[in-house]
């Protein structure tokens, strides 16, 4: 029996990496337990044609951004990790500073310290010196950062082949087996 994936969905632009995330582990079989910011809804609303209900509907376990006491806050409860896609740059911030004000950054603060898979997909751009210290410091506690940056080597026709790619590079951080996009050879 493998360990659940748990996602969060914040409100920076590109919910869709978020959504399509939940949909490909949906039916890939992975236990997730999901985390939506209050602005990821809003955004669902403005860049999707999904709700927050039908994102909810995906994931096994769904929690409250504001339940710092859900299951995933505490290092006992067994996971594979995290992603965090999209990431706000609010959202790094806090994880960079262990200022644990929510679940989605109490729940990346615990897979850090559990030492476990934390991947943040950033997304900003341009980006200034503050955001890539951030990332920077993020990433020496322990995170992945993994914008979702698009590729064009395995030939992209649509726009959801590009966010396919980002989301498989996601995966790929957990060992997930996919076929989101065509590898190098």
């Amino acid at each position: 029996m493998s360990l659940p994936l748990v996602v969060a969905i914040t409100g920076a632009t590109g919910v869709v990496y978020g959504v399509e995330m939940m949909k490909v582990l949906n039916r890939l079989n992975i236990e997730t337990h999901l985390i939506l910011s209050e602005s990821a809804e809003r955004n669902l609303q403005i860049e999707t044609e999904y709700t927050a209900e039908q994102v909810r509907a995906l994931a096994k376990v769904n929690y409250s951004n504001k339940d710092v006491g859900a299951a995933v806050a505490s290092g006992s409860f067994l996971t594979m990790g995290m992603i965090v896609a999209p990431c706000t740059v609010k959202t790094l911030s806090a994880i960079a500073n262990s200022f644990t004000f929510n679940l989605i950054i109490r729940a990346s603060d615990v897979t850090l310290k559990e030492k476990r898979r934390l991947v943040l997909m950033v997304r900003e751009t341009p980006l200034h010196k503050g955001h890539l210290d951030l990332m920077a410091r993020a990433a020496d506690i322990g995170a992945v950062i993994l914008p979702p940056v698009p590729a064009f080597y395995h030939g992209p026709q649509t726009i959801m082949d590009i966010v396919h790619q980002s989301v498989g590079k996601a995966l790929d951080q957990f060992h997930i087996e996919h076929n989101l996009f065509k590898r190098w050879k």
